[in-house]
């Protein structure tokens, strides 16, 4: 796995308009792509066995994939020529990993136990819990009935502001090193620029 180097260049608020959008464009399509094969992975999965010791072990598993991620996708901020741009990708891939996790949790919870939750949840439905817990908008349309999906809510409900507070802090942190990084990396041809001025 190979981060993205740094070389010297142009600033992104220095580029030319048609620059920053093939930039932009160029550092957000392949975050983008992995975030929707996330979610339409999660609708073609084979999820129709009842949850079981091994399903624990892959969820585990999966939040263990998670925080790989997270890791990789901070150190490639810091070293990216436009951290900026990259921290948006990094929130692209993280963000529907973490809540696909979640979703199928809840659709091996109620396809095991209909009465699980206050409606039996297909992919959508789970899904979509996932995301009004995620918000927090919690509409009550559907809320966990048994201790286990209360308590799996629960563990989202603290992921959650475990994603929103701790890795934004990291993230912008990141941010802010990238760019000290990439101020530091400018070509000497462009010190001497800067400081003829």
């Amino acid at each position: 796995m190979t981060t993205e180097l740094r070389p010297p260049g142009q600033a992104y608020e220095d580029l030319r308009p048609q620059e920053r959008r093939r930039q932009l464009v160029g550092t957000l399509v392949r975050p983008s792509i992995i975030g929707v094969a996330i979610v339409v992975l999660y609708f073609l999965l084979p999820l129709d066995r009842p949850p079981n010791a091994g399903t624990v072990v892959l969820l585990a598993v999966a939040f263990v994939a998670l925080v790989v991620v997270i890791t990789v996708e901070l150190r490639h901020v810091v070293n990216s020529r436009y951290p900026r741009m990259r921290a948006i990708g990094a929130v692209a891939v993280s963000v529907p990993l973490f809540v696909v996790i979640f979703a199928v949790a809840y659709f091996l919870m109620a396809h095991a136990r209909p009465s699980a939750f206050t409606e039996r949840l297909d992919r959508l439905d789970a899904l979509y819990y996932t995301i009004t817990v995620f918000s927090t908008v919690g509409f009550g349309d559907i809320a966990p009935r048994t201790e286990p999906t209360r308590i799996v809510t629960m563990f989202q409900m603290l992921g959650d502001l475990v994603l929103l507070g701790l890795y934004g802090k990291l993230l912008l942190g990141a941010v802010t090193l990238g760019l000290q990084r990439a101020r530091g990396a400018a070509s000497p041809t462009q010190q001497e620029q800067s400081g003829d001025r």
